[in-house]
């Protein structure tokens, strides 16, 4: 084999690679929610980020979940290497920790509840009201728990 040729065909091989590997981390994003309005002390606040129809509608897996106890009126929670486009927010506070978001009779939630856009609706807002665009640099929103 000559090592002449390989050598130049190897440089080029890794040159290519390091450089989309490089692309790749400079597009992702970091998103940094920004919780305000919880009103009990205790429970757990939970947050997805979705990003599809589908995931909003709950027929797909959110892209990223955390959660933590409530501890004060305010909680920051940030997600790391989101790729560029559009996603939405969902955040639930279990104030009695019973594993779920409780409900009245009509199916109001009883218990701390927010989305992306903060939409003035009486009901689950839309992909489209809930929906923004990540970027490869970092974002930013708050979301205001009813």
């Amino acid at each position: 084999m000559n090592r002449n040729v390989a050598s130049p065909l190897a440089s080029i091989v890794l040159a290519t690679a390091l450089s989309l590997a490089a692309t790749g981390a400079a597009v992702a994003g970091e998103l940094t929610v920004n919780l305000h309005g919880i009103r009990v002390q205790g429970g757990l606040v939970k947050v997805a980020v979705v990003d599809s129809q589908q995931a909003w509608d709950g027929g797909a897996a959110p892209v990223q979940v955390d959660g933590a106890p409530a501890q004060g009126e305010t909680a920051k929670f940030t997600f790391k290497d989101l790729k560029p486009g559009r996603y939405a927010v969902m955040v639930t506070h279990d104030e009695n920790a019973n594993g779920k978001l409780d409900m009245n009779v009509m199916g109001m939630p009883l218990e701390g509840y927010g989305f992306s856009n903060n939409p003035s609706v009486m009901r689950k807002p839309t992909w489209e009201e809930a929906g923004f665009e990540v970027s490869g640099s970092d974002a930013a929103i708050d979301v205001a728990l009813r």
